[in-house]
């Protein structure tokens, strides 16, 4: 297994891992990363922001098992967003979440003080990961939050 930048012919792969993972726990809808604009081309999407990345994990046959962007958040000078962190259902439960995480975590440190996050309560193992890698829960989501159906939202300090 190998992480590493997204490249566009992996777009179709991962916007589908993205789909059928809102779809399993029923956050197909508005509010939510399954309606976001940019889903199709993540790579495209990515590599026109500046302090962005997208990764994705492939197998050794090259197919994509799951992926993880950084993006500026909104006007927050110094503050990221970790996003779109999803592992394809058959890949779950092998730590692929937690090495995405590290890897985009390492990238956001060289360019951001904060890293923030929302996520949905849905998202059991996500928001326990979430805890596990120094993020505090909030209560409430920072201003200018694109994602109005997410329920947990999260802040990390980066090192």
């Amino acid at each position: 297994m190998q992480i590493r930048p997204i490249e566009m012919k992996e777009n179709k792969a991962i916007e589908q891992i993205i789909m059928e993972s809102l779809e399993a726990v029923g956050l197909d809808i508005p509010g939510t990363a399954y309606t976001d604009p940019q889903l199709g081309n993540l790579a495209g999407f990515y590599s026109q922001l500046e302090g962005a990345g997208y990764w994705v994990a492939v197998d050794a046959d090259g197919s994509v098992l799951g992926g993880v962007g950084i993006g500026p958040f909104g006007e927050e000078s110094g503050v990221c967003e970790l996003q779109k962190l999803y592992v394809d259902r058959d890949a779950r439960g092998r730590g692929l979440s937690r090495e995405l995480m590290t890897a985009a975590l390492a990238f956001a440190a060289q360019h951001y003080e904060q890293c923030y996050l929302e996520t949905s309560t849905k998202l059991v193992v996500a928001n326990e990961l979430y805890a596990k890698l120094g993020f505090r829960k909030l209560e409430q989501p920072l201003a200018g939050s694109e994602h109005g159906a997410m329920d947990a939202w999260y802040m990390k300090e980066l090192d």
